[in-house]
């Protein structure tokens, strides 16, 4: 028999929700390159305002998906659960058959 403890899945719940937008996971994908980028980079590509890019930022943040480096006045940021990228090809190759 199967005991389900309520708070069992609460963090990774809480990773699959912020993944859970298209700009979220695009930013995501662009952080797979290994690479550290500004929030700039991401305002532009995308075309929307900076606070809303910096809510997105936030999600991914406080669901320790990323984590950021603040440097004067920029902040930088990459990927510190890169092993999502793996569920996400995952899904991609299963979309793809």
């Amino acid at each position: 028999m199967l005991i389900y403890e309520k708070d069992c899945c609460k963090k990774e719940a809480e990773v699959f929700k912020a993944l859970g937008h298209p700009i979220r996971l695009w930013i995501v994908k662009q952080l797979a390159d290994g690479m550290e980028h500004c929030v700039c980079e991401f305002v532009n590509a995308v075309g929307v305002k900076f606070a809303t890019v910096s809510q997105h930022l936030t999600i991914l943040k406080n669901a320790g998906i990323i984590i950021d480096d603040k440097r004067g006045k920029q902040v930088y940021y990459r990927l510190s659960c890169p092993c999502i990228l793996n569920t996400i090809e995952c899904i991609n190759k299963k979309q793809a058959e």
